[in-house]
This record gives C-alpha cells, structure tokens and sequence, in this order.
C-alpha cells in the first residue's frame, strides 16, 4: 500500500464496502446527482485523483429490486463503485485504493450525501 509519506508497507490496499439504508429517493434516482458524488468523493473527501469520466447508467428494470442506477469511477490509485435500489431506498458503495483514506470521514460524506439514516461499513485490508 502506498502511504501518505509515500513509503509502502505489505498491504495492497482498503477497500471500504457501506451499504447506506433509507436514503433519500429523489437523490439516489438521480444520475446527475450520483455524478457529482463521484467528482466531490474523489476530489475533496478521498483526495484522489479520477481517471476518465464516470460511468453512471440505470438499469436492471425487469425487477424492482435491481432497477437502478449503477456507478463506476476509476481512480489513480483503483476504483469506485456503487448500486442504487430504488425500491430498497438503499446505496451499496465499495471504495477500494491502494493509498491509505480516511474510511470514518468518508462513511459519514457518503451517508449525508444520499441521506441515509443507516449505514453498515465493513473495512477490508487487501494484502
């Protein structure tokens, strides 16, 4: 894994999975609005640098469970990922990079951001 300083350890990487319960209908029924996470994730919050533009598509229509938005956005350092249930009012996010992020700050944007009032976070080291 590539630290801050920019030394290295045995670690690959993090890789940080939330899923994000009763969220906001209209903001995760948005592509528009999912884009503009990705730019303020990466940017501001992970500080990472993104690669190419998002991809953001809705999909998954013949069940309601699946129809949805789906997200990708590769980053420098990995990617960034997510499904969007309409009809689970839920978000399933995975942030995974090879250089260290702050995972607490990063839970917390992501649950404001899409209005969640509950989260599940799980943390994986990746070795």
């Amino acid at each position: 894994m590539i630290l801050q300083d920019g030394t290295t350890n045995e670690e690959y990487g993090i890789e940080l999975i939330l899923d994000l319960y009763n969220c906001d209908l209209a903001k995760i029924s948005d592509g528009e609005h999912i884009k503009k996470f990705l730019i303020e994730l990466c940017d501001h919050v992970i500080e990472m640098k993104r690669y190419g533009e998002s991809f953001v598509e809705h999909f998954g229509h013949k069940n309601p469970i699946t129809s949805g938005y789906s997200m990708v956005q590769l980053i420098e350092t990995s990617n960034v990922s997510g499904h969007f249930s309409e009809h689970k009012k839920a978000a399933y996010v995975n942030i995974f990079s090879c250089r260290l992020f702050d995972d607490e700050k990063t839970a917390k944007f992501c649950q404001e951001w899409f209005g969640a009032k509950r989260v599940k976070k799980q943390v994986l080291e990746r070795v």
